[in-house]
């Protein structure tokens, strides 16, 4: 642990508060209301780089995903540190690794609940101290009531499409509707309401296009006529890969042939799979389509409002998703579908537009990019770095040139070593997840990756990207590897100092 760690949440409270006196008053309170940005975090949940026409997708249509992009900057290696969705929350609002925040994984450990580190400050409490007006509007999916938000309209953990409850500032309400419309319905009726002489935050999350991939009505037909194109790595044999070989419960058509009630009977195990993949991905990128019309009503209405050039919008996903690659789907894996977030972000007060930035970024870089933005200093406790010099323009000198990754949910082995009597035993199911990945850790740089699964008698896995992409081929332990595998293994522990880390080893 570095000694910047050491800093508790209080005294990050305090800096902020001491730095908004005497000389940087004028930056933090009094600065131009002009100048001093309105702040928009939008987050989907599951969505992939793939699901984006600006990314390159040829089949799906985003125009306001990319009306965003060609107005701002989009990051082309964003990754997230931990492919699930309340680690990856955790990690954005505190700028932190997953050990170090407090949330490590979504599943409840014998009633356990996980809980944000309260010695951590959050981007939403550092800008309410700095005198922004603060809200949160849709998913939040931790285990508590959020912290640092004026206000607060949340779904009950995963929420429901239609007709789903809201709790609002810990009272519960029932919504008409659709859930993606209606999300953007209290968040267009915020920005009606709020003061906008103050700054405002505006954390933004979508349910969509969670499983059960459901989309508006209105989308239900799109692309029925067509037949989507199978992923190159869809019939992967995991021959060199042990510990994905075992993941069977990934696998599309054992996991999600119960999600359809008009799945045809009699198809072969190869004709379900491509049933179920045809089904399920339509189904996504449906949603995607309702998420995207959403996001223009609310460009839109800051256009109308005069809002835009001094918002700044910062667009992404929790993780990444399997939408067929490997012939799997979910997330969790270190592997690219899933370690792979999209990230967009416009700010027009930069000067910079349609950028496409190489640079290697993490969700741990969006509490600090936030916070650098509206002028107030960055605690020394955040692992991430901001992104403004990037925004601008002007990459840094001495960038990160590889990233860390761990993921620490250890239900598969959990489920392994319990009594088969008490599988079955609605007390017990609770605490295990239908995705048995066991912990791993690991470094990738930009052409090679390198992954440790560390409860599984040190078996690793190394990629070679520029000749792998799909990663289906593991070099380790090859001939003519070993000089990489080291220079990984010492990056990787590298990291893991840097970043204080002490984890299971």
């Amino acid at each position: 642990m570095t000694s910047s760690m050491k800093i508790n949440r209080r005294e990050a409270l305090e800096r902020v508060a001491v730095a908004c006196t005497g000389a940087m008053l004028s930056r933090c309170v009094h600065q131009s209301e002009a100048r001093r940005p309105n702040i928009i975090f939008i987050m989907t949940d599951d969505q992939t780089v793939d699901q984006m026409s600006c990314y390159g997708n040829k089949i799906l249509n985003t125009p306001n995903m990319d009306r965003l992009a060609n107005e701002g900057t989009r990051f082309a290696n964003s990754f997230c540190t931990n492919s699930l969705c309340a680690p990856s929350r955790a990690s954005i609002l505190t700028g932190c690794y997953s050990s170090i925040s407090g949330i490590t994984g979504n599943s409840e450990k014998k009633g356990d609940v996980e809980r944000l580190n309260p010695e951590l400050p959050t981007f939403p409490e550092l800008l309410r101290q700095a005198g922004y007006y603060t809200a949160l509007i849709g998913k939040y999916h931790i285990r508590h009531d959020p912290k640092g938000f004026d206000e607060w309209r949340i779904l009950p953990g995963q929420g429901s499409y239609f007709d789903p409850e809201f709790i609002e500032n810990g009272v519960t309400t029932q919504n008409r509707g659709y859930v993606t419309d209606v999300i953007t319905d209290k968040t267009m009726n915020f920005l009606n309401r709020i003061d906008k002489t103050q700054p405002f935050c505006l954390v933004y999350q979508h349910k969509g296009p969670h499983r059960p991939f459901t989309p508006a009505p209105r989308h239900a037909n799109l692309w029925n006529d067509m037949e989507f194109p199978y992923p190159e790595s869809f019939h992967d044999d995991y021959a060199t890969r042990r510990i994905a070989k075992l993941a069977s419960d990934m696998k599309i058509e054992v996991s999600l042939a119960g999600d359809y009630d008009d799945l045809p009977e009699g198809l072969s195990e190869e004709e379900k799979k491509k049933w179920i993949f045809q089904h399920f991905v339509k189904d996504s990128y449906r949603a995607v389509v309702g998420i995207d019309e959403n996001l223009g009503r609310m460009l839109d209405y800051l256009d109308d409002q005069g809002l835009r050039e001094d918002t700044l919008i910062i667009y992404t996903s929790d993780n990444g998703f399997f939408l067929g690659e490997h012939g799997w789907y979910d997330k969790r894996f270190m592997y690219e579908p899933s370690l792979r977030i999209p990230l967009v972000i416009r700010y027009p007060r930069l000067g910079v537009a349609g950028q496409v930035s190489d640079e290697m970024v993490l969700n741990v870089d969006v509490a600090p990019t936030i916070l650098d933005i509206a002028g107030i200093p960055v605690p020394d406790v955040m692992h991430g770095r901001s992104l403004k010099p990037i925004l601008e323009g002007n990459p840094p000198s001495g960038w990160r040139q590889s990233v860390y990754y761990a993921y620490y949910e250890d239900s598969w082995r959990m489920y392994q070593n319990l009594d088969p009597e008490l599988l079955n035993d609605e007390t017990y199911k609770k605490y295990f997840t239908a995705h048995r990945v066991g912990p791993h850790r690991g470094v990738r740089t930009d052409r090679y990756k390198l992954i440790e699964y560390y409860t599984e008698g040190d078996y690793f896995e190394l990629f070679d990207l520029a000749a792998d992409s799909h990663e289906l081929r593991n070099l380790y332990g090859e001939s003519g590897y070993e000089g990489i595998t080291r220079e990984l293994t010492k990056e990787l522990q590298r990291l893991r100092k840097l970043y204080g880390i002490v984890d299971k080893s």
